[in-house]
């Protein structure tokens, strides 16, 4: 990268499940994720490195603007990491211009503040899920607004839409939706590698090895698990209470 090399001090993340690590257990009873991996990272060249993560799982752009923007700018960050609009297009209604606009209204107070904003795009998930067919179109709007304005604001964009690899299945969860570990050290090593972090390369936009295709009987029983454990739980769960944000706090990662 032509950055120079980077030293950070207070690292905030906003967004939704995939910040919050989701389905990248930290051995606890918890979860790492890539805003965390991307935090140690960091710290390995920054030790006085702090960081919070405000994300919480189920939101909307909308609402990470609405709830987590203001006390995020309060710990007045160097570096913010927004990812968020996965909700968005797998509701029952998506408006790509209000999500644009709040994901400018986002990235904007933050990099107004000083900090380096950082973001990324949402891979076509349809490899991965046959199913995403049905808002391919809705992901392709979202980043088109997502790169508009990550323009708008001089944020720093990595295109995982344009990498064949962000596609593997090898690299998302058994519900297609989240990472998984592998996915989210995938991520975490892209943010590195545009922020310019020492050792950190183009590695991770490698494709993995290629593997035999499964037969039909592999992938038909594939798809009757995913429908019963994940999408038809989907479907029938009922609103819930508003989710706490991981960490809102900072903190050494």
């Amino acid at each position: 990268m032509s950055f120079s090399s980077p030293r950070f001090q207070r690292y905030v993340a906003l967004g939704d499940s995939s910040t919050a690590g989701i389905d990248d257990p930290d051995g606890t009873g918890g979860y790492l994720g890539w805003s965390q991996r991307l935090a140690r990272l960091i710290a390995a060249h920054s030790p006085d490195l702090l960081y919070a993560n405000f994300a919480a799982r189920g939101l909307t752009t909308a609402e990470v603007r609405s709830r987590q923007l203001a006390p995020a700018l309060a710990l007045r960050p160097d570096l913010a990491t927004v990812f968020c609009g996965t909700n968005d297009v797998t509701g029952r209604r998506f408006d790509p211009a209000a999500v644009g606009a709040d994901l400018a209204a986002l990235f904007g107070p933050l990099a107004a503040q000083g900090a380096t904003v950082l973001t990324f795009t949402l891979p076509d998930l349809s490899p991965v899920m046959p199913l995403a067919r049905l808002i391919a179109p809705r992901i392709a709007a979202l980043n088109r607004e997502i790169a508009a304005a990550a323009r708008g604001a001089g944020a720093r964009l990595v295109d995982f839409a344009a990498y064949p690899v962000a596609t593997d299945a090898r690299l998302w969860s058994e519900d297609r939706i989240h990472a998984n570990a592998a996915g989210h050290a995938r991520i975490a090593a892209a943010l590195a590698h545009t922020l310019g972090l020492p050792g950190a390369d183009a590695g991770w936009q490698a494709p993995l090895p290629p593997l035999p295709p499964p037969g039909l009987a592999a992938r038909t029983a594939a798809e009757f698990r995913w429908w019963r454990r994940h999408f038809l739980p989907w479907l029938a769960a009922p609103g819930g209470a508003e989710p706490p944000p991981k960490r809102p706090f900072l903190a050494p990662p």
